[in-house]
């Protein structure tokens, strides 16, 4: 006997079907509309939970998200993108393991694109994930660039172009991001400081051409070339056309379809200087740019690069732009003290949940303050509350709030009394937004690079005590701060002087930062 398809599934078919041209046109409420008509209908029809669970990803819901993926995939178990999905909204509410264990999976599947993309994201994100240790890193980015770059054609390093008459070297730095001069604070602070006499300076763009607020001091001897447009191959084609003696890839994974730019060999030595946290896994990428604190001699080995140094920190910086001034810290006007964090969303993980709820029960006079963009939605914030409150704190001790402008986010820390650090994913941008702001930033040293990036800065700021051998250890000094009459006027003096402290220590060292690449530069360089 035939089967057919009651009336109700056959409307929540029409609905659903409606829901998805108006998603793929972009009207993601009147698609949301659909997909809930839909289910009205019939409850269990897979697709409708599916495409609700996308426009609900996409408009930032990522709580709502990950119950229609999960309710997806009770439905229909083998919908791998589903599950590929279901993965990445969990990482983005820094729920990184559970992330990975859904990635693991569909890299399983039959479909070798969405298995190369689950990959992907997992080495991405994987510096970040609590469970995962360096041996780990390397594993999984070194398996990402075996399948991911074959296709990249790999060729014999470049051969060096005969050295000019003016005796330059010629560098060349890789970035989709010089325009964004929050995180560009590092890098236009060493380009700045370059010589021109020695060095012939281009800069190869991938994003918004900088502006005049970026940082960037235009030199009229550097070149800019715009390679939006282009192709990985037309990329390295250029690079060579160039004679680039050192190739500087400052992208790391947060552009990692340019990576397969490396494998190409445009250049005699390419050196990887930031955004990479971790190994990049990629054996064309002859070097790594750190420093003594954020890689020791002993893991050298998890590396697929040859490991430099520089003195101080790698991530020395320059703020070439306005913002606020630093404020008194709150506590003395409100009479506690109020801990904080401007960190990404899915860099707050369950063990960091748990860690920060610690310090609040143990100081139950002191208030917490995050901001993200994560938490720009009501159900995420609800589900921020729910973290902490399994752990014992109440709502009111939370003060939870959303993205804005980069001028209001700073303005934030005129809130903050001191700043709490992730794990094991550091701040890096926020730590220096923080320390510039006058916020102290309490860390401890990580098993890896990407939880040594705050130390990196303090010790170079010359503001060791904030930097605590391990977890119990911070957890023990935010107690002991928050309880300390002696607190507000110590944390009232470090604010009244921290610009003037890190303006005259390493940590803003950009021209000694400069130099130190300079030299690195000079010895790695393969010359005829």
């Amino acid at each position: 006997m035939k089967h057919t398809a009651s009336p109700d599934r056959a409307r929540a078919a029409v609905a659903a079907l409606r829901g998805d041209a108006f998603q793929k046109s972009g009207r993601l409420r009147k698609a949301a509309a659909e997909y809930r008509r839909a289910l009205a209908l019939d409850g269990s029809y897979a697709d409708a939970w599916y495409g609700l669970g996308r426009v609900l990803f996409n408009q930032g819901e990522q709580s709502e998200a990950i119950s229609c993926f999960r309710r997806t995939l009770e439905l229909d178990p083998g919908r791998a993108l589903a599950r590929f999905n279901l993965g990445i909204a969990l990482f983005n509410l820094g729920h990184i393991d559970s992330a990975l264990d859904q990635l693991r999976i569909v890299t399983r599947c039959p479909d070798k694109h969405l298995h190369l993309r689950a990959l992907g994201v997992m080495a991405l994100i994987i510096p970040g994930s609590p469970r995962a240790g360096n041996a780990e890193i390397l594993r999984v980015r070194r398996q990402w660039a075996k399948l991911a770059l074959a296709a990249e054609c790999p060729r014999k390093p470049s051969r060096p172009r005969p050295r000019s008459a003016n005796g330059k070297l010629r560098i060349g730095y890789c970035s989709k991001f010089f325009f964004a001069r929050n995180w560009m604070k590092p890098i236009w602070g060493f380009i700045n400081h370059h010589s021109r006499q020695d060095f012939d300076i281009h800069l190869f763009n991938d994003g918004i051409p900088p502006g005049v607020d970026s940082g960037y001091h235009p030199n009229p001897a550097d070149r800019f070339h715009d390679t939006r447009k282009l192709s990985n191959a037309q990329v390295a084609r250029l690079i060579r056309r160039e004679g680039i003696d050192v190739l500087v890839d400052l992208n790391g994974y947060g552009v990692m379809d340019r990576l397969g730019v490396y494998m190409r060999r445009p250049a005699p030595v390419i050196v990887g200087l930031f955004n990479l946290y971790a190994t990049s896994g990629i054996d064309a990428i002859d070097y790594t740019v750190g420093d003594a604190a954020v890689i020791p001699p002993s893991e050298e080995r998890y590396y697929s690069e040859r490991v430099l140094r520089v003195p101080g920190s790698y991530l020395a910086f320059s703020v070439l732009y306005a913002v606020p001034k630093v404020s008194a810290p709150p506590c003395l006007a409100n009479g506690h003290i109020t801990f904080g964090s401007l960190c990404t969303q899915y860099k707050l993980t369950d063990e960091v949940i748990a860690t920060w709820s610690a310090i609040l029960r143990r100081a139950p006079r002191t208030r917490l303050l995050l901001r993200n963009v994560g938490l720009n939605s009501a159900s995420n914030q609800s589900v921020m509350r729910e973290r902490f409150a399994r752990h014992g704190i109440e709502r009111d001790r939370l003060v939870l709030e959303g993205q804005a402008s980069h001028g209001e986010f700073l303005k934030t820390y005129a809130r903050m009394d001191i700043a709490l650090d992730a794990f094991p994913y550091n701040g890096g941008t926020t730590t220096m937004e923080a320390l510039w702001q006058g916020v102290p930033v309490l860390t401890f040293n990580g098993d890896r690079w990407a939880s040594r990036q705050s130390r990196s800065l303090l010790l170079a700021a010359g503001l060791s005590q904030w930097c605590v051998p391990d977890v119990n250890a911070y957890i023990d000094r935010a107690v002991a701060l928050a309880k300390s009459r002696t607190t507000p006027a110590m944390l009232a003096k470090l604010r009244a002087g921290m610009r003037e402290k890190l303006s005259r220590s390493r940590a803003c060292d950009s021209e000694g930062l400069c130099k130190a690449l300079e030299e690195i530069y000079r010895k790695v360089a393969v010359r005829d």
